[in-house]
């Protein structure tokens, strides 16, 4: 890369802990969104990790990774990682990710193996350096990308009111204001081609 990269790590803690604590006999996470967003000459002020601390703190999101590069003028990149969640909730949630993965790869024989390896994986944080120079490789100079693991705190009372209802999830779709316009060019390109009735 021949650029100077200056990293910064934040990992949990009491500090950065949200309010909505696991319990950590059962702990429990709510659905994960990825997001990733770039930015063309950022002008970062600390108000979008204030916003990820007002959710953290009200129990609405927590982030379980976030990842920011930055690339200056002269291709030189800072790197920041923090997390909401200590490393045993890290560990907690990559035995969660683990059982699942190796449930479905080997049924019930493979449910001790992924908790064992999801619970070591995490517990390191979800990216790592080569996400970092990944990352960095498709940034112009003088901008910088986010990538965030967001977990919905939210969501997991009204998932347990589900489930004790005997309800599941049929359709669990996000829908953005690009999707809507996406559709009415659609319908547009539809009623040109069917043309004038």
């Amino acid at each position: 890369m021949g650029a100077a990269s200056a990293t910064t790590r934040d990992s949990g803690g009491s500090s950065m802990t949200g309010a909505a604590e696991t319990d950590c006999d059962h702990p429990k996470f709510g659905p994960l969104q990825l997001l990733a967003v770039r930015f063309d000459e950022p002008r970062f002020t600390g108000k979008i990790l204030g916003e990820f601390r007002r959710l953290r703190e009200h129990g609405i999101v927590r982030l379980v990774d976030l990842l920011v590069v930055a690339k200056d003028e002269h291709g030189e990149l800072t790197t920041l990682e923090t997390s909401d969640l200590s490393k045993q909730q890290l560990r907690d949630l990559g035995a969660i990710v683990g059982a699942l993965i190796g449930f479905g790869a080997e049924q019930e024989g493979g449910v001790e193996k992924g908790i064992e390896a999801g619970a070591e994986i995490l517990e390191q944080g979800v990216f790592d350096g080569e996400d970092r120079w990944a990352v960095a490789d498709t940034l112009p100079a003088g901008c910088a990308a986010a990538i965030a693991l967001l977990e919905h705190r939210w969501a997991i009372p009204l998932r347990e009111a589900i489930a004790e209802t005997n309800g599941r999830a049929v359709v669990d779709e996000w829908i953005h204001p690009a999707d809507f316009i996406a559709t009415g060019a659609a319908l547009a390109a539809r009623a040109a081609a069917d043309g004038p009735h």
